[in-house]
């Protein structure tokens, strides 16, 4: 130990240190300077980012030892406060490059440091600090923050007033369908929001630490535990195992489908019989401290006898693969479609056929902020379990039989959320704090670091797609046949459904009037599959949309005037058999053609002997809603105050749960004439907020702002007086009104015919349309983005800096998709570099987004979603581009450079799912 003193923030601070103690932990645990945050843990994403002696310091990796004492030390508590915001804040606020906040902290420091170095900086030497800074975002998509640090440069400068980032409301007080900055974003700037390990210096002094043990096989009969060793290690309170689980030990996946042929209850809480997947927990340690439950997790012993890991779709479903789960086939889901007539003898005789095997990866979320979550006790002896889902009164559900607790006895609620892309739908943590809090009774801790966080949370689930498209002389679409694997890892969870998502969204966009598939979910030894932004969809459209550029080519046609020529139009009807709801693919088209001919020109031009450019289009579609018929509930409350309470469990992960609230509040509230700070928002917690249902498959702006909308109507209808005014609380409470009003609100959908998947499973869909420019390095195959177009529909904009936060973001983890990301092989990819996390210089800063508003009569103000919409295929527009610049055809992601010069030298001029098995590029 060792003094110091170290002047932070401006004061000095006298400080017993530990010489090897990381900077991060003494500011953050020490000084409770908690607007440093810790996501990587070993300096690559810049969430940690403090300026020492004028320096930027990555604090999750620098030792007390190296800090001088008297050393300057600027958090972001000192750069800005709520009351005083400084310029950079301002402008990040503004610009809307707040999303989940997590990053923001270490953004807004780093941006400091530029901007004191360097006062006047272009785009892109804006952007070669940040990748040098390693500052990562997993949200926005990078440009809005370019935009902020770019207003924020003029101001510091004197070239523009601070005013002119400083959010005006307009003169009719609108909130809807503005640019007005959400709620939280104040707090994030300044790095007060706090997030999961933020909470946890806010904890009872009797919190307990977990540990996971977690044995590094794919598969294994466990023969034995053994703790006896680990319990008598410094700290240790007690070693929780499946025999302390007062449940069922399992976590329901709530079957979706009654011809699933499993049950639903094949994930264990602990697992006590057999290891499904590398990270399946067998013990939690809870000890004192995070290093002594570690410590002690090194010492349990797990006696295992190693069985043969089926590491995709393909191993598992080969005829002597044994059942994973004993009992249940491995092939434990099929999907069946069927539209029009049979397709057999339209191939037959049909003028043009294409096929193509194709791949899509196992993508993994990558959110800064691990996943992290705890448990107590509370007085009226409830299990309260604090975490990042996105779905509390789901997750509730799902645990409550394994943990043994009646629903009353156990409560969800979301902590602030550093992002999660889907990955929270499943419940990961919550059981297992859980647990380990009935099992000592004392409030337990659980943080994962960010291997934990790859290698123990869900990912997108992978496909094998076998597709054709059958088309007459003129290129009028015929028929449409595919036969598909979805590889979702050994737990059920959710797996039937993202396999009917292929059969939903293969073939999508367009009039094909007969359509024949076959699709199975197979259970294999690999990551297991969780929901991820554009749940399926990506999948299918790799497909069908790859093919529908192979058709084209093979056919001597334009791919964008092929497509134009079979879109949807009046008399056509989805996959499903449905009328789409609105037809607005022509107007987009029509919006992007032109543009789309000067980019084939910009590239012929640009093109050299080396590096060839070239533009690729893609269309994508995405249904707003849980399959069928789904339900949210919200209430509204009058005031004392006159101002109005919202209560919902619109879960937010960064994509604006808060100001989607405010809005459609305000909105429908907008006789009383209330200011949008006179909206409360009382959010997600199961004991005090009604189900609004989990956030995902954009369904919360559709069918939470509907119910939103209805109990604010409810409460107005109560307040309205017979001359048309309103009543004030006094005057509701001496005529005998309610002051709290509920809403709920459930979209007219059907359920979709179990034999052929027809029917109506949306009511409202998003419509995308991508396009990509691309350069291909023929001397190296690396491929690099150019410029990425959007034209969307997503119905009336709820708010602006929301949509264009989540298409900027969406465009990015499609180029992610597209080239880089990947999380086959566990070791290699359990961190961010090696997983292919895009840094900005690997995102394109030219993007262009179109928004055509086509209202939507199920919406309650002509709303649809957006979040989903822009990752269903910007990834195929990218593949398009690469097969148009250099003439071949990659089958097979991510696109490695490897994969591209293969496919140049070979004579198909191609790189497909065979290449991949042969090349090494799957787990053995």
């Amino acid at each position: 130990m060792i003094k110091k003193v170290l002047n932070v923030n401006g004061i000095d601070r006298t400080l017993i240190v530990d010489q090897e103690a990381l900077l991060c932990d003494v500011l953050r645990k020490q000084l409770q300077l908690t607007g440093t945050k810790v996501g990587c843990g070993t300096g690559v994403c810049g969430a940690c980012n403090v300026i020492v002696d004028g320096k930027l310091v990555r604090s999750c990796v620098t030792k007390m030892k190296r800090i001088p004492n008297l050393a300057k030390i600027t958090t972001i508590e000192g750069i800005g406060s709520p009351l005083n915001l400084h310029p950079i804040q301002k402008a990040f606020i503004f610009h809307g490059a707040i999303q989940c906040g997590f990053c923001t902290p270490g953004f807004v420091v780093s941006t400091k440091v530029l901007l004191d170095q360097n006062p006047n900086p272009t785009r892109e030497q804006v952007r070669d600090w940040f990748q040098k800074h390693r500052n990562a975002c997993r949200c926005t998509g990078y440009i809005m923050i370019v935009n902020a640090v770019m207003d924020a440069a003029k101001v510091l400068r004197g070239e523009m007033p601070v005013s002119a980032i400083e959010y005006k409301t307009p003169a009719d007080g609108k909130v809807y369908g503005t640019c007005m900055p959400r709620p939280t974003s104040v707090a994030k700037a300044c790095g007060l929001w706090d997030f999961g390990e933020d909470m946890r210096q806010q904890l009872p002094e009797n919190t307990l630490e977990c540990a996971l043990v977690q044995p590094e096989v794919s598969h294994a009969i466990i023969k034995g535990i053994d703790t006896s060793e680990a319990e008598k290690m410094p700290g240790v309170v007690k070693v929780v195992t499946h025999k302390d689980v007062k449940g069922k030990n399992r976590i329901t996946g709530l079957i979706t489908f009654p011809t699933n042929k499993g049950d639903g209850w094949d994930r264990p809480i602990l697992n006590d019989e057999k290891i499904f997947q590398y990270g399946d927990v067998v013990a939690i340690v809870c000890a004192d401290t995070r290093e002594n439950a570690k410590a002690a997790a090194a010492k349990v012993k797990v006696d295992l006898e190693v069985l043969p890991s089926y590491m995709n779709a393909i191993a598992a479903k080969a005829e002597d693969a044994i059942e994973i789960h004993p009992g249940t086939p491995n092939v434990y889901y099929d999907c069946i479609i069927k539209k029009g007539e049979e397709t057999k003898p339209i191939f037959e005789k049909a003028a043009h056929v294409a096929e193509g095997y194709y791949y899509l990866q196992r993508q993994p979320h990558m959110p800064i902020e691990p996943d992290v979550g705890f448990a107590y006790i509370d007085d009226d002896k409830r299990v309260i379990v604090h975490s990042k889902s996105i779905g509390i009164h789901l997750h509730h559900a799902m645990i409550c039989p394994g943990l043994g607790l009646e629903p009353e006895q156990l409560v969800l609620i979301q902590n602030p959320t550093g992002a999660t892309f889907g990955y929270k739908f499943s419940p990961t943590m919550e059981a297992l704090v859980a647990v380990a809090t009935m099992a000592t009774g004392r409030p337990c801790f659980l943080g994962y670091d960010w291997a934990q966080q790859q290698f123990y949370t869900g990912k997108r689930s992978p496909a094998f797609l076998n597709v054709r498209l059958a088309a007459d002389e003129e290129g009028n679409f015929l028929g449409l046949e595919s036969d598909w694997d979805l590889d979702h890892g050994p737990y059920s969870e959710f797996g039937d459904l993202v396999t009917v998502r292929q059969a939903q969204f293969c073939g999508a966009g367009y009039d094909i009037r007969n359509i024949r598939g076959h699709g199975r979910t197979v259970c294999t030894n690999h990551g297991w599959g969780s929901a991820f932004r554009a749940y399926g969809s990506p999948q299918a459209f790799m497909a069908s949309e790859s093919l529908v550029d192979e058709l084209a080519k093979q056919m001597g046609v334009d791919p964008f005037e092929l497509r134009y020529k079979n879109l949807y139009r009046e008399g056509a009807t989805t996959p499903t058999g449905q009328e789409p709801e609105v037809l607005c693919f022509p107007e987009m088209f029509d919006i992007l053609r032109p543009k789309y001919k000067a980019a084939v020109e910009r590239a012929k031009r640009e093109s050299t002997d080396t590096k060839k450019r070239g533009v690729g289009i893609s269309l994508g579609i995405y249904g707003c809603g849980l399959d069928g018929p789904d339900t949210s509930g919200a209430w509204a409350q009058l005031e004392k105050d006159g101002s109005v309470t919202i209560g919902n469990a619109w879960e937010c992960h960064g994509q604006g749960a808060d100001m989607g609230t405010v809005a459609f509040a305000h909105h429908t509230l907008r006789p009383l004439g209330l200011s949008a700070d006179q909206i409360n928002l009382c959010m997600n917690d199961t004991s005090l907020t009604p189900n609004s249902g989990p956030s995902g498959g954009s369904r919360q702006n559709v069918v939470t702002g509907n119910a939103i909308h209805s109990a604010c109507t409810n409460l107005l209808n109560a307040m309205r007086k017979s001359d048309g005014s309103f009543r004030t609380y006094d005057e509701m409470v001496a005529d005998g009104k309610e002051l709290k009003y509920e809403g709920t609100w459930t979209t007219p959908c059907t359920h979709m015919d179990l034999d052929t998947q027809q029917g109506k499973p949306f009511c409202i869909y998003m419509y995308a349309l991508f396009m990509a420019e691309v350069e291909v390095d023929v001397t190296t195959g690396k491929v690099d983005v150019l410029k990425m177009t959007y034209v969307g529909d997503n119905g009336t904009i709820t708010n602006r800096l929301v949509v264009d936060g989540q298409v900027y973001g969406g465009l990015a983890q499609g180029i992610g998709l597209a080239l880089t990301e990947d999380f086959e092989f566990i070791k290699k990819h359990s961190n961010m570099v090696g997983a292919g996390f895009p840094y900005i210089k690997d995102i394109t800063d030219d993007m262009e987004l179109i928004y055509i508003e086509t209202p939507r009569k199920d919406g309650a103000f002509g709303q649809a979603g957006v979040g989903e919409g822009p990752l269903t295929s910007p990834h195929v527009s990218i593949v398009n581009a690469i097969d148009n610049a250099c003439g071949v055809r990659i089958r097979h992601l991510p696109v490695y450079p490897e994969k591209v010069l293969a496919a140049l030298k070979s004579e198909k001029k191609s790189f497909d799912v065979e290449d991949a098995f042969a090349g090494g590029f799957f787990t053995e």
